[in-house]
């Protein structure tokens, strides 16, 4: 189960990044950070147990993990991501993400510069 919280954070605000989002039970919990049509940033908690199912980008994808220990596979090699660990997802790789423990990460897409 997937909830999305569509607004944005609030601008010319502190925040401590790994507060800006919860947990939820069953759940993969999205926060937008910054939506643009340049790039997203993207706040995301997995619970135990939770994926993004097999998906593409037309666009390098940074994962950033800032909570827990995430398993991130690309074109079926699998990566263990512990907290404050990231890794670029090259555009047109398949990819999933799954929560073997809770975590919490920050997606980051740059759109522009592929023309």
């Amino acid at each position: 189960m997937m909830n999305e919280n569509e607004v944005e954070i609030e601008k010319s605000v502190g925040l401590i990044i790994v507060e800006i989002i919860e947990y939820a039970p069953n759940s993969v919990m999205v926060k937008s950070i910054i939506k643009k049509s340049t790039g997203n940033i993207t706040a995301m908690s997995f619970d135990t147990g939770e994926e993004f199912t097999k998906r593409t980008s037309p666009f390098d994808t940074f994962v950033q993990i800032i909570d827990g220990k995430a398993e991130i596979v690309i074109d079926g090699i699998s990566t263990s991501l512990d907290k404050g660990q990231s890794i670029v997802i090259p555009a047109h790789f398949s990819y999933n993400v799954k929560a073997n423990e809770r975590f919490k990460m920050i997606l980051t897409i740059i759109k522009s510069g592929y023309e």
